[in-house]
């Protein structure tokens, strides 16, 4: 609101109209100025309640302000409420505060903590709800610290990290021949990772009792598909010591031909329905695999048949070398 000096305010003189967007003939500035005395913060920023005036008159129904510009509690926090009360008075619904610097965690309390004691006192109904949103180079590791510490924040503004992956800025993609002319190919390669596995393939979730998923498991489109109670070995593969049983007591498919001779053959989510799948998925999974800290990998495994096809594809594409 004052970070730029073409567009900043230093009084309430700057006003040109003292009223409202659709509430033409009643002094909004006035309303404001009276909550400013009643709530007995006359010392705040004037400047930066000009601002928030001004964009309240233009967006009423939309009023979420940037309140650390100068004193995040004695100012930016106050003079929002000001101008929040007289819209609410006037039958508007004002949003919410942003947060911009400082200690995210413990300004997020504070600022709740004032929401509510207003509410209390002023009978402004859901004003102790009021939304906080937080920003500030926000990432992954941040957040992650904010919700260790505890903070009454509803709503992060990620822009920065969110475009850009730091931990991992580039994102590595190989195509691999599997099958041609209906024959399992395979690329052999001094390392194991870049060894792949052969042939047109399904890939099935088992899950446990408790509906979790447990393990991935790769078999053949030629291969008997996984039954619930069926019992499964499932083998790492490329590790030959690594291989579990598992009884699942859930079945799901994984794979769907999405292009078939140029054709499209699936119909499109909505990116609310794509949204909704994917927190229902991570909702499912045990916690130890989503921790931010040491996950627990989740396991991929082959079927018993897959596993002995590949590696006997893999040996026979070896020549035997002569050492003597």
């Amino acid at each position: 609101h004052a970070h730029s000096f073409v567009a900043s305010f230093k009084s309430l003189d700057e006003i040109k109209s003292n009223s409202i967007q659709g509430r033409e003939g009643v002094d909004f500035v006035a309303k404001v100025l009276q909550w400013r005395k009643t709530f007995g913060r006359t010392n705040t920023n004037e400047g930066e309640l000009t601002a928030f005036i001004s964009f309240a008159q233009a967006f009423p129904n939309r009023f979420l302000a940037l309140i650390d510009t100068y004193d995040t509690l004695n100012s930016g926090v106050w003079n929002f409420l000001c101008v929040a009360a007289a819209l609410q008075e006037m039958g508007f619904k004002p949003i919410g505060v942003r947060l911009d610097s400082g200690d995210l965690a413990y300004l997020s309390c504070e600022c709740r903590r004032i929401f509510r004691e207003v509410e209390q006192k002023h009978g402004f109904l859901s004003f102790g709800k009021l939304t906080i949103v937080a920003s500030n180079s926000l990432s992954e590791d941040i957040i992650c610290d904010l919700n260790r510490q505890g903070h009454e924040i509803d709503c992060f503004g990620i822009g920065t990290n969110l475009v850009t992956c730091k931990s991992q800025p580039a994102l590595g993609c190989v195509y691999k021949l599997v099958e041609l002319n209906s024959i399992p190919r395979i690329k052999i390669s001094n390392e194991v990772s870049k060894v792949n596995i052969p042939g047109s393939k399904q890939v099935y979730r088992l899950y446990n009792k408790d509906t979790e998923p447990v393990v991935d498991i790769l078999m053949g489109t030629d291969e008997k598909v996984p039954e619930v109670g069926e019992r499964i070995l499932c083998r790492h593969p490329y590790n030959a010591q690594k291989r579990v049983y598992c009884v699942p007591k859930k079945v799901e498919p994984l794979l769907k031909c999405v292009f078939d001779g140029g054709d499209i053959k699936i119909s499109f989510k909505s990116v609310q329905e794509v949204r909704e799948r994917v927190a229902l998925q991570l909702s499912s999974m045990r916690s130890d695999h989503l921790r931010q800290i040491n996950p627990t990998p989740y396991k991929v495994s082959l079927s018993s048949k897959m596993y002995t096809f590949m590696h006997k594809l893999w040996q026979d594409g070896v020549p035997i070398r002569e050492i003597c």
